[in-house]
């Protein structure tokens, strides 16, 4: 349950602000079917974070454990910097000739290629190697997240000042990856 949890928490407050959670409220304001927009996320993410997971696992049983701890607690803390950088809209606005469903995973699913919730999933695989469960958990904790964007969208971003939540996220990273150097 820890896996699942610790999965959770961690993408659903990394994913605030970021650029796949403005890309669902873009997907949502053009299309206006925001139960679409958001089963295309599900898809997306499922597949992409299932296959970030996998290699997570992978990874670590290619390495040996002290230089798995040390690795995950510099990535956590490096993803930790990282989350204080804010996306910017305009990268994302781009024509699709596809339905709203389409469009939406496969925006998803590369947008998320190489960012910090994918990489961040890479290194909870490596950490857990419960493949399942941290697939599970970095997918639902991106739907929550995504889910405000699409249905309470710029009413919520409105009331919570971006730059809270970026440090909130910010300092979840530092206690992940200070938990790996202790231990936890």
């Amino acid at each position: 349950m820890e896996a699942f949890l610790n999965s959770f928490f961690l993408v659903f407050a990394s994913e605030m602000g970021d650029k796949t959670q403005l890309l669902a409220l873009i997907l949502a304001a053009r299309y206006r079917k925001p139960w679409t927009i958001l089963f295309g996320v599900f898809i997306a993410t499922l597949l992409n974070h299932g296959l970030a997971t996998y290699a997570g696992a992978w990874i670590a049983g290619l390495v040996g454990p002290q230089t798995l701890k040390w690795s995950l607690a510099i990535i956590f803390f490096a993803f930790a910097a990282w989350i204080l950088i804010p996306d910017k809209e305009e990268d994302l606005k781009k024509e699709s000739r596809f339905g709203p469903l389409l469009t939406t995973i496969i925006a998803f699913f590369l947008a998320e290629m190489g960012d910090k919730t994918q990489l961040a999933t890479v290194a909870l695989g490596a950490k857990y190697t419960s493949v399942m469960l941290v697939t599970l958990g970095t997918t639902l904790g991106m739907l929550a997240s995504n889910g405000l964007a699409i249905f309470l969208g710029e009413r919520l971003l409105k009331k919570i000042p971006m730059n809270y939540v970026r440090i909130f996220a910010c300092v979840l990273f530092i206690l992940f990856g200070l938990g790996i150097l202790i231990g936890f």
